[in-house]
């Protein structure tokens, strides 16, 4: 996603519970650095976009009463 200048790389994990921890904790740093990979790839791929600063985020979802819970951590990890 672009948040103005900013090519943003979004990550979105789900847990339909806390019985094993919350969704952020599943992105540790093998997937961190599958996330890296993944987003070099891309700017390879998109060279127009390669100058321009990037970040990671993590978006999290999980059941609430009613409606999901969402919360989003903008600059999760350093790129």
């Amino acid at each position: 996603m672009r948040d103005g200048d900013t090519v943003v790389f979004v990550e979105v994990r789900f847990r339909g519970s806390r019985r094993y921890g919350h969704p952020g904790e599943t992105v540790g740093p093998r997937k961190r650095e599958r996330l890296r990979r993944a987003a070099a790839h891309f700017l390879m791929c998109h060279p127009r976009l390669a100058a321009a600063p990037c970040r990671f985020d993590v978006v999290t979802v999980e059941p609430g009463s009613g409606s999901p819970q969402v919360c989003w951590f903008p600059h999760a990890f350093e790129d």
